[in-house]
């Protein structure tokens, strides 16, 4: 396992594809953002900058697709705006920005109110989303890959968003209703319907953090343990048994423990998937629901955003940039488990047997 340094980590936002191909980011400080493609499916990652003739917005939003073009929502006055990027070679100074630009369309917020954000990258890899979040309702919007234009509506207000399935069909999201939070299925295939996701007891606030289509292990944070104290749990799509707290989360959740990333490749073995936490103090925690255990390591210098992709290997890879290093992924591996502790029961008491008259006790 490579060692790392504990750091405090870069907060830019670093967005890896679904499938793990290409990841973006808004490079550059100050005034001087520009948008930035890496490909990190290959043995060494790389970079490519993707600047147009005005610097980017802080706020500028980037998530990239499987075939290379990074999406790039922007807040010009009072919409949204979404286009595609992709790189177009050759040029020179003279010949300005190496960047292709297409628009795709807006999103104009019926109010100030109206929080407009980009969705997690689709598991297709072609698709992308949007979440316009207002006090009473929330609009998911298609942004990339199919029309543009809302796809669901869903009373209340939505935050947060995981994908379910492999197809870019089932959204989970966390929706505010009537003073409780509760995790809810959106099926974009049938209109937006809406469905319970997660139910765990009525006067809760349940949350879904991660999901891993594969396996159905779901990341959970929820109050139901014990009103007002929000600790990590985990549970099984799909399954009738209800969800977990382990005691080895609890001292991580109280920090602010945030799940980011699940091993794929474990189908019907969700208790042997590692999952990557980030510490609220920087760090790092690795974890699998089988073990009793979580392991805190140091995060890498300069890590990007908090963020990281699992193999099927059971490889952690997380990216991170220096001034002397810009592009790079360390990678890391679970450590093994100490064994639970052995409980020794104390020896049977021995049978009685007949003692000689003559060594009984007298009285």
């Amino acid at each position: 396992m490579t060692a790392c340094a504990i750091e405090i980590t870069t907060t830019a936002p670093f967005t890896i594809a679904a499938d793990g191909s290409y990841a973006a980011r808004l490079a550059g400080d100050g005034e001087a953002r520009y948008p930035e493609r890496w490909t990190v499916a290959g043995p060494e990652p790389y970079a490519v900058p993707l600047p147009l003739a005005q610097p980017e917005e802080a706020d500028s939003e980037v998530l990239p697709l499987a075939d290379g073009r990074v999406l790039i929502h922007r807040r010009v006055a009072e919409r949204h705006a979404f286009a595609l990027l992709y790189p177009t070679g050759g040029g020179g100074a003279a010949a300005g920005p190496r960047t292709g630009e297409l628009p795709l369309g807006a999103v104009h917020p019926a109010g100030d109110d109206v929080r407009v954000s980009l969705l997690p990258p689709s598991p297709d890899g072609c698709g992308a989303f949007a979440l316009a979040a207002g006090p009473d309702e929330t609009a998911v919007w298609q942004v990339a890959g199919g029309a543009f234009g809302p796809v669901a509506r869903i009373p209340g207000r939505c935050s947060g968003g995981v994908w379910l399935d492999r197809t870019g069909r089932l959204l989970a999201l966390d929706r505010e209703l009537e003073g409780r939070t509760k995790a809810v299925a959106v099926d974009l295939g049938r209109g937006g319907e809406v469905s319970p996701l997660l139910q765990i007891a009525e006067a809760s606030d349940d949350r879904l953090l991660l999901a891993d289509p594969e396996s159905g292990l779901l990341l959970i944070r929820s109050d139901a343990p014990g009103p007002g104290e929000p600790r990590l749990g985990w549970g099984v799509l799909g399954s009738s048994r209800p969800v977990r707290f382990p005691e080895c989360l609890r001292g991580v959740g109280a920090m602010g423990a945030t799940p980011f990333a699940v091993q794929p490749g474990q189908a019907l073995m969700p208790e042997t998937c590692g999952v990557a936490l980030r510490l609220d103090e920087g760090g790092i925690g690795l974890w699998r629901p089988a073990d009793r255990h979580v392991f805190r390591l140091g995060a890498p210098v300069g890590w990007l955003g908090g963020t990281g992709l699992w193999t099927r290997e059971g490889r952690l890879r997380l990216p991170y940039a220096t001034p002397d290093v810009p592009c790079a992924l360390v990678s890391l591996a679970i450590p093994v488990a100490p064994p639970p502790p052995v409980r020794l029961d104390p020896p049977p008491p021995p049978a009685p047997r007949p003692i000689p008259l003559q060594q009984a006790p007298l009285r």
